[in-house]
């Protein structure tokens, strides 16, 4: 009796991560600072001033150079953390120096009092970590769903969408097509080291 076939989503999230881990390091700098380049210049940048982005980790695209021109620029800069209870972000300050901790899942956060944390809807801008993408703006991530959940209210807005959500991620983690699933918050745009992608609503 043959094996049932793993899912697709799942082998195509091991190949893209594979594939991003593949990069070497002067290859991962250069699409680092050619991402920032790009990204730093586009208007929706210039005019948000709390700006969340992330620690890169296994291959991800790293937004280290934005983080910078966004302190250069005298923007509020937030990084995700995770809720204590239930599986929701939140976006804690992240200034240059600051004392860090580590959540659950080995990755790095602020060490700040909560009181200190933002809800998604109190940004301007949210860079978002993806494992692969597609031109339609559609995004597929780690698969523990918290960016998902902490920004579901925007489903159901239609005319205010703050905050503006843009995925990075290097070129080659695009794909043909993503199935869409009714949770999946879509995105307003996809930058990569090549370009920017923008999703016309």
């Amino acid at each position: 009796m043959a094996e049932p076939s793993a899912d697709p989503l799942s082998q195509l999230r091991q190949q893209m991560r594979r594939a991003r881990r593949a990069l070497g390091h002067a290859t991962q700098k250069h699409h680092a600072q050619a991402l920032a380049k790009t990204v730093c210049c586009s208007r929706t940048f210039i005019n948000s001033k709390a700006i969340a982005c992330y620690l890169a980790n296994d291959g991800e695209i790293d937004p280290c150079y934005i983080i910078e021109r966004a302190w250069l620029m005298h923007k509020q800069v937030y990084l995700p953390v995770l809720s204590p209870l239930g599986h929701r972000l939140y976006f804690a300050p992240h200034s240059p120096g600051e004392p860090m901790s580590t959540n659950r899942f080995g990755i790095m956060e602020p060490d700040c009092h909560p009181r200190e944390w933002r809800s998604a809807r109190q940004l301007d801008l949210i860079f978002l970590p993806l494992v692969a993408f597609d031109a339609a703006g559609n995004r597929a991530g780690m698969g523990g769903g918290f960016y998902d959940r902490s920004l579901a209210y925007r489903q159901h807005r239609q005319l205010w969408r703050r905050p503006a959500l843009y995925g990075l991620a290097h070129e080659l983690q695009k794909t043909e097509q993503l199935s869409v699933r009714s949770w999946d918050i879509p995105l307003d745009g996809i930058a990569t080291e090549q370009c920017i992608y923008t999703i016309s609503g």
